[in-house]
């Protein structure tokens, strides 16, 4: 991944998988190789008023004590969660088991996208938003509610190991009522260029970021080459200028 962002002529990446810093120490080694900046990262699910919000955690040590912890938690209740979505399946007569999920998770952190490509691996559904239509979408058969920490709890984490806490694609809850909850909440930024935003998107969270005193962020949402839609960029697809990396960490606790 390192050297292809390098190939697409970026200068710097953050590595933001859900639930997990696994993967930064191999990145961060080969960006070295090619010259190429890694920042480390982490996307947290969290829960405001509204809802369900990701986090965005950046410039993270993938060995921190407390962030290693709370990780290997996260996972093992995305674990139980996968698990109960599986059980439920089975219960309507779905042929799945977890060796499938589980094919198809590799080293991420389980979660409903890896279930319903087990589907499609297995021929159940035709495609991954027809799993979620008949099964795993909220109000299916197989839905498990997530578990979701407040969002001061983890925003709170990234600011003790050093990190800067970023709102993530918000669209439209990218408004000034949000935005009080989120800064009360001790959110430092938000993402204002993604693949799901628009331009009047973008506008409107540049203004709310000016207004609010937030750091703005974008990125690509990169998933691999298989998943893009509109919710996903290519590596290396979205303009995203250096001026924004450097005030964001500027942004970092001293």
């Amino acid at each position: 991944m390192a050297r292809r962002a390098h190939g697409a002529g970026l200068v710097a990446i953050a590595l933001t998988d859900h639930d997990t810093m696994a993967g930064v120490p191999a990145a961060s080694a080969a960006g070295a190789a090619v010259g190429l900046r890694v920042i480390g990262g982490c996307e947290f699910s969290v829960r405001v008023s509204w809802g369900e919000v990701h986090l965005l955690g950046y410039f993270l040590s993938a060995d921190h004590p407390a962030l290693t912890a709370y990780l290997a938690e996260s996972r093992a209740a995305r674990r139980r969660r996968g698990e109960e979505m599986i059980t439920r399946l089975q219960r309507i007569g779905v042929d799945i088991d977890a060796a499938a999920v589980h094919a198809v998770v590799g080293e991420a952190a389980v979660g409903r996208p890896h279930v319903a490509r087990a589907l499609v691996a297995r021929g159940v559904t035709g495609s991954v938003g027809e799993a979620f239509h008949r099964f795993l979408g909220r109000g299916r058969p197989a839905f498990v509610e997530k578990p979701l920490p407040p969002l001061a709890e983890v925003t709170g984490l990234v600011h003790d190991v050093g990190g800067v806490a970023v709102a993530a694609h918000l669209g439209s809850r990218g408004d000034d009522v949000s935005a009080r909850q989120l800064v009360a909440g001790g959110v430092d930024g938000v993402e204002v260029r993604h693949p799901s935003h628009d331009a009047t998107d973008e506008r409107r969270l540049m203004e709310v970021a000016d207004r609010f005193g937030l750091a703005i962020t974008g990125g690509s949402d990169w998933h691999g080459d298989t998943d893009f839609g509109s919710s996903h960029a290519g590596l290396g697809d979205l303009d995203v200028p250096a001026a924004w990396l450097d005030a964001l960490e500027q942004r970092r606790p001293r």
